[in-house]
């Protein structure tokens, strides 16, 4: 559609400069790395008393310490940025992951492709059917919102904003996650239930990977994929057929 179109796309530099928003954590610590390693030129954001987590990647990037949703950091952060990858976290009850979400909507360059995780309990457009297990975990991190301490409500909220925007978007939906070495990009599919998925398993490096990757993927632009990893059994079971199924 017109409106994903990037009008600046013959202007982006050979090294592109990225925003990894939540970078202190696990998965952004692999999509620094990820991203790294293709040249690109980072600048992360965390809080500040987790910039001692990054050890060692904290000398290879530019850190802008502070909440992700602060909008003031977010747009100090994504200055300049022609991508943008944001961890949406649920956590307290500050609207953290609509915040964060909103100011990078609303500061992020024009064209600049936004990428954003959460997981598998997303739906874009209610056609997912979802397993037990993710129905439970769902019925949990309700029941926690009690405490404080965790908002899937708020992410949901975040995932709305995000998929009413005109602007190059992509939200990753990811399954379980386990450490491991990379088994390569995950797969995907528009649709939790569809067999391809099955499996219920991502490495996270691998789930950065495809946040990464998405990055210069333009049929992922205004997509929510669902993905899996692809050496799991429900993955290598399609793996006769497209490894991006139902699209």
């Amino acid at each position: 559609m017109n409106t994903a179109e990037d009008p600046n796309a013959s202007d982006r530099p050979a090294n592109p400069k990225v925003c990894i928003v939540g970078v202190s954590g696990k998965l952004g610590q692999y999509m620094v790395q990820h991203a790294l390693d293709r040249g690109y030129e980072v600048v992360g954001v965390c809080r500040e008393g987790s910039v001692g987590k990054l050890g060692a990647l904290k000398e290879r990037i530019t850190l802008v310490p502070g909440a992700t949703n602060d909008r003031e950091v977010i747009k100090r952060a994504v200055a300049g940025c022609d991508g943008v990858l944001t961890v949406l976290v649920p956590v307290g009850r500050e609207n953290y992951s609509s915040g964060t979400a909103q100011a990078v909507l609303d500061h992020a360059p024009h064209g600049a492709r936004l990428v954003f995780s959460c997981g598998w309990h997303i739906s874009r457009d209610g056609q997912d059917v979802y397993p037990l297990k993710v129905k439970a975990m769902v019925f949990v991190g309700r029941l926690a919102k009690l405490t404080g301490r965790i908002d899937l409500d708020d992410q949901v909220e975040a995932c709305r904003r995000i998929f009413a925007s005109d602007t190059r978007w992509t939200v990753v939906r990811g399954s379980d996650l386990e450490e491991g070495d990379s088994q390569g990009l995950p797969v995907w599919s528009r649709h939790v239930g569809d067999p391809i998925l099955k499996s219920n398993m991502t490495r996270r490096v691998d789930f950065a990977l495809f946040m990464v990757e998405a990055l210069t993927n333009d049929e992922l632009v205004q997509e929510a994929p669902a993905i899996v990893g692809r050496e799991t059994p429900s993955a290598r079971a399609h793996a006769s057929g497209p490894l991006e199924a139902d699209h």
